[in-house]
């Protein structure tokens, strides 16, 4: 019988939980291999003043609001822990967890690795299992990881991959010969090992230091922010990055989520689409263009961006679609003002004893601590964790080569959960959770391997054309509604989830129009 067969989950953060929650749903018994010894993946390690970027009410399970003692529209990082937490004991997921096991490799093992290129269909099957394919996992104790010698291997039919995009593989940027952080008289990390810290040790560690943050993105902000609110301008923060980026205020974010509905939706050309709708989106994009240019004047007029050049050469809508959207702290150009904040902006610089050299300046920057908030190695963490250099070659290359955004055409028995960027990530992850599990219990199969690359290859069209120049793009940013009713038609439900044309038109989706998908 199917819900015999084994399911490996890999991480036990948000998407972990919820892949975990509905296989169980559908009468599986996953086992969910966590390397921690706790849930909640990011927010389980991260910065004193981090809080959700999206409103809560659409970063919230479908079924578990939550709780009416929080009554922020954007909760602090203990609040959103506390609320995966209650989320995981509610459905009762931690049983199935083995904390401190880090899965170190997965290796498909098939009767003939030939097959992959001949089958015509996912697995040779369109279905999720197969009888003569198996993934092995090769899985470490994560408090001994020298004791490589004792390594367990599972043995499962279908992997669901949870490792998120902001961990584990930090990426800092490479310097030249005696340029680089080794010859600085300081400290250099990286914001995931700041993110680490207990908030006490974090505090004492930039305590009267000068602190250089490099980057510009949500991260970048936050600790920059953070630490010229703790030192004052007697030892000033220094925010260092390539390009500037449109930020918003919290109060702002509603009215943008709102904004999403369906009648926005008519406006974005869409993969596949007909004459007809193409046309609409032809006639309606002006409309985009009005919404994009209002809310940059309007940022201009409440932040001093021209006075500091921080105004962007992007337009705000391109910055969305590339799925970068930051939150900007409160108080931040006060900190600027006062002068415990110095904005710097520059295309490189190298490292020296006693900081850095930006380029096209005379003086060094003078630098105690230089944390780098640069992002994550996400497509090379992916790409680590398969043994198969063939599994290696189908990841690169591409932003997100998945069907319906976590199933690789030709990576059989495998999905993966929560590295697709959205604006909502817990909403559309968990909207991805339930199709999974429709599609585990065997309500539906797959198209063929060349139906689903056709399929990848003019999403990716799409991505390019609304991304801005030389980075990747965000599927669901402004398509929200419309990738979820693919998934609805899938999983045989109706994607229509509203009341009356007027509210299917002009409401917002949130998690709670699909609490009865399931």
């Amino acid at each position: 019988m199917e819900r015999d067969k084994r399911i490996a989950i890999i991480g036990a953060g948000i998407s972990g939980l919820m892949a975990c929650k509905y296989a169980l749903e559908k009468g599986f018994s996953p086992i969910v291999f966590e390397a921690r010894s706790d849930i909640g993946g990011v927010w389980s390690q991260t910065i004193e003043s981090t809080k959700l970027q999206t409103p809560k009410d659409f970063y919230q399970f479908s079924d578990f609001s939550w709780p009416p003692a929080v009554q922020a529209t954007f909760p602090d990082h203990t609040q959103v822990l506390e609320y995966v937490q209650d989320y995981a004991v509610r459905f009762n997921i931690l049983p199935r967890i083995k904390f401190n096991s880090k899965v170190t490799c997965i290796d498909y093992v098939t009767s003939s690795a030939a097959d992959l290129l001949s089958w015509d269909l996912w697995g040779d099957s369109g279905e999720p299992f197969s009888p003569s394919g198996k993934w092995h996992l090769t899985v470490r104790n994560a408090k001994n990881p020298s004791s490589a010698a004792i390594d367990q291997v599972y043995q499962v039919d279908f992997v669901i991959l949870c490792i998120g995009r902001y961990s584990d593989l930090p990426n800092i940027p490479d310097f030249p010969l005696s340029k680089g952080p080794e010859v600085l008289n300081g400290k250099v990390l990286h914001s995931m090992d700041y993110a680490a810290m207990d908030d006490d040790v974090a505090a004492e560690l930039i305590k009267g230091k000068r602190v250089t943050v490099v980057g510009f993105q949500k991260s970048a902000v936050d600790i920059a922010a953070e630490v010229a609110s703790k030192n004052g301008a007697s030892h000033p923060c220094t925010l260092l990055f390539k390009t500037a980026h449109w930020t918003v205020p919290e109060y702002l974010l509603p009215f943008v989520f709102r904004g999403l509905n369906r009648f926005t939706e008519l406006m974005v050309h869409k993969p596949g689409e007909g004459f007809f709708m193409w046309l609409l989106a032809l006639f309606c994009s002006p409309l985009l263009w009005i919404f994009s240019t209002s809310i940059e004047c309007y940022l201009k007029c409440v932040y001093p961006l021209k006075k500091y050049n921080m105004v962007p050469a992007h337009k705000f809508l391109k910055q969305i679609s590339s799925c970068k959207f930051t939150v900007l702290p409160a108080n931040f150009y006060d900190r600027v003002k006062d002068g415990s904040l110095f904005l710097k902006k520059s295309q490189s610089f190298s490292f020296c004893k006693n900081g850095l050299i930006v380029q096209g300046e005379s003086r060094p920057l003078q630098s105690d601590i230089v944390i780098f908030a640069t992002g994550y190695k996400s497509e090379e963490k992916l790409k680590n964790i398969f043994r198969s250099n063939f599994f290696h070659k189908c990841i690169s290359g591409s932003s997100a080569p998945f069907y319906r955004e976590c199933i690789h055409p030709r990576i059989p028995q495998l999905a993966i959960l929560g590295y697709a960027d959205s604006p909502a990530i817990l909403y559309s992850t968990e909207m991805r959770s339930k199709w999974l599990a429709h599609f585990l219990a065997g309500n539906f199969r797959l198209p063929t391997i060349s139906k689903m690359e056709e399929d990848v290859l003019e999403w990716e069209k799409c991505k390019r054309s609304d991304a801005e120049e030389g980075h990747r793009s965000c599927v669901s940013t402004l398509l929200q509604i419309y990738c979820n009713d693919q998934l609805c038609k899938d999983m045989r439900c109706n994607p229509r989830r509203k009341s009356g044309l007027l509210a299917e038109l002009f409401e917002a989706y949130c998690p709670n129009d699909y609490k009865a998908v399931s």
